[in-house]
């Protein structure tokens, strides 16, 4: 079964400093329909202006993911953290217990664009951790790369679930398939440019879920980038 999920029927929030669409249900935006997909809980697509940023506050079982676009976020948090997170980087953060921290854009001119991925973590109270982790474009031209995995296989940063998270570039011929176990679903995310999955033609910001489906096919590519999700 296949559903989509369209740019345009996403949450959205304007607090002037930043702009954030939501995928899931957040904050001030409210859908019974949709409340999270498995585990994953939040997609939010935030852009964040110049000189401003997420002040420090507190997390608490979660498994946290930054996926930048453009710009940088500076990272701080009470674990000792301090870090830049630039095109290419995938940031976990897994707030077990509990943790603090902060997310700025310190350009001065050019806006800070990324994704907050949330996903529910399979044990509760855990000790926090940070991990970050560049994969370059060449590791995800044509195909899908493991950027996040529950076991940190093929050097994915670790995540506290039965989760796999794979990004990749597609342009023109490119294609990719990827298998589904049975009983595996898998959430799609366009993060920009076009593409075909499925049949199914998508644009920056649409998503595709699959259940009982075999395999998801990525083609037809123009400058796209795209998030999926292997879950449970």
């Amino acid at each position: 079964m296949i559903t989509l999920r369209k740019a345009n029927e996403r949450g959205h929030a304007d607090h002037g400093w930043l702009n954030s669409y939501h995928s899931f249900s957040f904050a001030d935006y409210h859908d019974p329909d949709h409340m999270g997909f498995g585990p994953l809980r939040v997609i939010n697509e935030d852009r964040i202006a110049p000189g401003t940023g997420f002040g420090t506050h507190g997390h608490r079982d979660m498994e946290i993911l930054s996926y930048v676009l453009e710009g940088a976020i500076a990272h701080k948090d009470n674990m000792g953290n301090g870090s830049a997170i630039v095109p290419g980087d995938v940031q976990r953060m897994s707030a077990g217990r509990g943790v603090m921290h902060s997310e700025y854009n310190h350009s001065k001119e050019g806006l800070a664009h990324f994704l907050q991925i949330w996903i529910e973590p399979n044990q509760r109270g855990i000790d926090p951790g940070y991990e970050q982790k560049h994969f370059d474009a060449a590791a995800k031209r044509g195909k899908l790369a493991l950027v996040a995995d529950g076991q940190a296989r093929e050097g994915a940063v670790k995540i506290h679930q039965d989760a796999s998270i794979y990004a990749g570039l597609f342009d023109g011929a490119e294609r990719a398939v990827h298998e589904l176990k049975p009983g595996r679903r898998a959430y799609v995310h366009v993060a920009r440019g076009t593409l075909t999955v499925n049949g199914q033609a998508l644009t920056a910001g649409d998503a595709l879920m699959a259940e009982e489906t075999a395999q998801i096919v990525l083609e037809n590519g123009d400058k796209a980038e795209v998030l999926l999700f292997d879950l449970d």
